[in-house]
């Protein structure tokens, strides 16, 4: 599939290409909207795009990816350009474009739009939510487990992990509250770093910022950067410590040095919201939340790592987990709770 630049001439050429089709609206081509750090990040957006293929491939429903050099800045126009090239679905990625999509829905009632990690009101906005504070809870248990046991190669008797986020933000400090919530509860007197890149595509960036907390004396590292992410995990990787992956199963990219990852499933999302407008389902006005239960976020297998770790430990993150899909556990979310006082 071709990738679009949301820029000038060649957008006019889609949008008048794609107006001279008639089509009902289920049958309109859809769009992909990538967020910062873009295709190629093996992370949240190649993640996401690989549901949005299968979906158009299954469904025979044309699908365009749409990227933008200044994704942020042209939230609008980027919006507008898509919705006046016809698109019938626009599934957009990008977090800050949940304000901008409000007003634009408004222009283009015939079009359905969709929005990840926040919730928008509009007749035809669907939202859709993950409980990554639910997976990052798991992904804090273990680490907080094995980050003071010398058993296991690269790991320092201090009880010291960290986080490294691309912004502040509640979108990013959902996945790092219950990040450190989950380290508490498995061990009280555990010291959870955080610091924040302020992008999500500068793997250099997060190669230095990790090396610094490594210095520090963090063994393990969780990255909820994007692409920005790519250099904490090449930091494990030199350093002989650990980094913990997120949206996609990252531990392939250097096995041995991903303790796990809390993969982020927006390609189970994206293919159900597609395929719902495809059968002509699409659930404009709603909420669809993807947790644990609906195998929408979760640790990975840990095939470079598990035989690493201890059982007791394993069985202790299963515990945890059980609980949360019993209720038992509760996790913090920053979106709907505010930020608890170790997060502030």
């Amino acid at each position: 599939m071709l990738k679009y630049w949301m820029q000038g001439a060649a957008i006019l050429a889609l949008a008048s290409g794609l107006g001279a089709q008639a089509a009902t609206a289920a049958e309109k081509p859809a769009a992909l909207i990538v967020a910062q750090g873009g295709l190629g990040d093996q992370s949240y957006n190649d993640l996401a795009y690989s549901g949005f293929q299968k979906a158009a491939q299954e469904t025979g429903i044309e699908g365009k990816p749409v990227e933008s050099k200044d994704v942020v800045a042209q939230a609008a126009e980027i919006l507008r350009r898509a919705s006046d090239a016809d698109f019938g679905l626009i599934i957009d990625l990008e977090y800050s474009h949940g304000e901008p999509m409000v007003e634009v829905a408004k222009d283009y009632p015939e079009t359905n739009y969709v929005i990840l990690n926040q919730v928008r009101e509009g007749a035809n906005i669907a939202s859709v939510l993950f409980q990554e504070q639910e997976g990052s809870y798991l992904a804090g248990t273990l680490a907080a487990l094995v980050t003071t046991d010398t058993s296991i190669k690269g790991i320092n008797p201090q009880p010291i992990i960290g986080v490294i986020g691309g912004t502040k933000s509640a979108g990013i400090d959902k996945f790092i509250a219950g990040y450190i919530e989950g380290a508490k509860a498995a061990n009280p007197d555990v010291q959870v770093k955080v610091a924040y890149s302020n992008n999500f595509g500068d793997p250099a960036i997060g190669l230095q910022m990790a090396k610094a907390m490594f210095e520090e004396g963090a063994d393990i590292i969780y990255q909820v950067a994007g692409g920005t992410g790519m250099g904490v995990i090449q930091a494990a990787k030199e350093t002989g410590h650990y980094a913990i992956g997120v949206d996609t199963d990252q531990d392939g990219i250097a096995p041995g040095s991903v303790l796990t990852s809390m993969v982020k499933r927006t390609d189970v999302a994206v293919e159900s919201v597609f395929k719902d407008y495809a059968a002509d389902k699409f659930q404009g006005g709603k909420t669809v939340t993807f947790g644990l239960k609906e195998n929408g976020v979760g640790l990975s297998e840990m095939k470079h790592t598990k035989d690493l770790v201890p059982a007791p430990i394993l069985e202790k993150v299963e515990t945890a987990k059980q609980d949360i899909l019993s209720g038992k556990i509760k996790v913090w979310n920053v979106v709907d709770q505010g930020y608890p006082d170790y997060l502030k």
